[in-house]
């Protein structure tokens, strides 16, 4: 399993020359990848685009950039033109977002989530793949082409939770980015269903990239407590309500890896074993002492 850094939180404050140079740290310390997602008024893929000019080998992904306010055609010309940066490394993550999130922030309605991607990709993937698309939906559209940055599209995945959209990843994409999913979810759920979509539409294996908090501690129980209160919002949205019931906690402060440097190395190890073929983490600490611990906790666990 390859083990990467989620810079989101960083976007809290955002400074490119700081998000840089922490992209650029992860990879000095041996990282696989380094992650950020559409947050605030930072444009990830621009961002990370930025980045692979200042790396060599970090995986650069979003985690993830959603559907809604972006039309596929203006999502593909931003990845290719991150592709073509870093030499190849780039990975389009794309979601759905959430209905709070898309009628109260883009006043936009939310309808037909599943079709909805399906369009997008239906516009989006020719473009990547061959620089032109002929398609009429009912959500996204574009007939024409263009010239290309970089002839090797990028990979796309999708933050794939529920059946209908485990599918559609499965069968049309490269894998899952995973948010609020524990290793019981991942055995019992995202991994069968994924796994299944790709084998019947002839695809490879496809990607399950994890993501969760993780903080080496003496007190972890603070340390819940705080995750749990910064983070409390994710356990009140209907998509990731429902994994963290399958995984038998209530939100955040529970599911994160958060404990000594071998309880923390032995979660990773069990997202491992459930099937996730990535893990990446936002590392948290309340000192810079602790933000070294879980770095070393998770470079012990690659």
């Amino acid at each position: 399993m390859k083990i990467g850094i989620n810079g989101s939180d960083q976007l809290a404050q955002p400074d490119l020359g700081r998000i840089t140079a922490a992209a650029v740290d992860a990879e000095a310390a041996g990282f696989d990848s380094y992650w950020l997602a559409q947050t605030a008024l930072v444009d990830a893929q621009a961002m990370l685009g930025l980045i692979g000019t200042t790396t060599e080998s970090l995986t650069l992904g979003t985690a993830v950039v959603p559907t809604w306010p972006r039309h596929p055609h203006a999502t593909a010309a931003s990845a290719l033109t991150a592709q073509a940066a870093s030499n190849g490394r780039f990975v389009l993550g794309l979601g759905l977002s959430h209905r709070p999130v898309v009628e109260n922030f883009y006043q936009m309605e939310w309808r037909k989530p599943v079709r909805h991607m399906l369009d997008y990709l239906d516009v989006l993937q020719p473009l990547l793949e061959q620089g032109a698309s002929d398609h009429t939906g009912e959500f996204f559209s574009y007939v024409g082409d263009g010239a290309r940055p970089t002839d090797h599209p990028p990979k796309v995945m999708l933050a794939a939770l529920g059946d209908q959209m485990l599918r559609v990843a499965g069968k049309r994409t490269d894998g899952t980015i995973l948010w609020c999913v524990g290793p019981k979810t991942i055995e019992q759920q995202i991994k069968p269903t994924i796994d299944a979509a790709a084998d019947e539409a002839g695809r490879p294996a496809p990607s399950i990239v994890c993501s969760l908090p993780v903080w080496v501690t003496d007190d972890p129980q603070s340390a819940r407590d705080f995750v749990a209160q910064i983070l409390s919002i994710y356990a009140e949205l209907p998509s990731y309500r429902a994994m963290l019931d399958i995984e038998g906690v209530h939100g955040l402060g529970e599911l994160s890896l958060i404990g000594s440097h071998d309880e923390v190395v032995d979660g990773i190890n069990a997202i491992r074993a459930a099937g996730a073929t990535d893990f990446t983490a936002v590392v948290m600490g309340a000192n810079p002492d602790e933000h070294t611990a879980a770095r070393e906790a998770l470079l012990a666990a690659r």
